[in-house]
């Protein structure tokens, strides 16, 4: 089987982000070579807010993913759940524990709600690095500026470089959506790249002529999914019919009956 990391050295995949094992097995039987967890998603089937899942609660989630499918499974793991370098460290290999094949790490301090400075994100970066090279997992830096409105594609950009330099084998920055900018991000950081799928955003036979070598969707198929829900209960409570189900994915190993 292609290892996780062999992904990352040519041509371009798309890593969807399921919420829960249901959404993971269905994504693997459509051809998904590779999944990501989501940290909105996640919170979401909690019922609860992005940034409010604890690291136990992530930890269990991800061990239940490995669990359920045989494609690489990458973490989402916010900035580390842990004050210093050590914690996230600590909590890389409790992901590795459960079975992750890789993990992302972001510069934003939650706590402080801002982006951490750059010698401290490096730090970071460095303490998962160690770590994910002793479990062959491959580490996504990720540079949450365009998130937050608070670094321009100049300060993005070195803060890339620096967490490839501190052991990242790709860089994420989530929210670029712009060709251009998307194709200096690829040319400078000499690094496997990784890119969220966005509804006005470049397509993948786009992102992959711009030498994009990764596309995630973040939290956007559990939207779609809930979105699906909100309208059919809509139509169920407001209008009384069932019309919704003329949409319906057929899933006979998940009912007794295929209706």
């Amino acid at each position: 089987m292609t290892t996780f990391r062999e992904l990352h050295e040519s041509g371009t995949f798309v890593i969807p982000n399921p919420f829960d094992v249901g959404s993971a097995k269905l994504l693997q039987s459509l051809g998904a070579v590779a999944l990501a967890t989501t940290s909105s998603g996640l919170a979401a089937t909690l019922g609860r807010r992005d940034q409010q899942v604890t690291r136990d609660e992530l930890v269990e989630h991800v061990a239940k993913l490995t669990a359920a499918v045989t494609v690489p499974v990458s973490v989402d793991a916010e900035s580390g759940y842990a004050d210093s370098p050590a914690g996230v460290a600590e909590t890389v290999e409790l992901l590795a524990g459960a079975g992750a094949s890789g993990v992302s790490i972001e510069d934003y301090d939650q706590a402080a709600g801002a982006i951490y400075g750059l010698s401290a994100a490096v730090d970071r970066v460095a303490a998962a690095a160690e770590v994910c090279a002793r479990h062959d997992m491959v580490l996504t830096g990720r540079a949450e500026n365009h998130l937050y409105d608070a670094g321009d594609l100049d300060d993005t950009i070195a803060r890339l470089i620096a967490y490839r330099d501190a052991g990242a084998a790709c860089v994420y920055a989530p929210g670029l959506a712009d060709l251009a900018d998307i194709r200096r991000v690829v040319d400078e950081t000499g690094v496997a790249v990784n890119v969220l799928a966005l509804r006005h955003g470049p397509s993948v036979p786009e992102l992959a002529a711009a030498g994009v070598r990764r596309v995630s969707t973040g939290g956007s198929l559990t939207w779609a999914a809930y979105g699906g829900l909100v309208a059919a209960a809509t139509e169920l409570l407001e209008k009384g019919t069932s019309t919704y189900l003329d949409g319906a994915a057929r899933l006979p190993e998940y009912s007794r009956r295929d209706q």
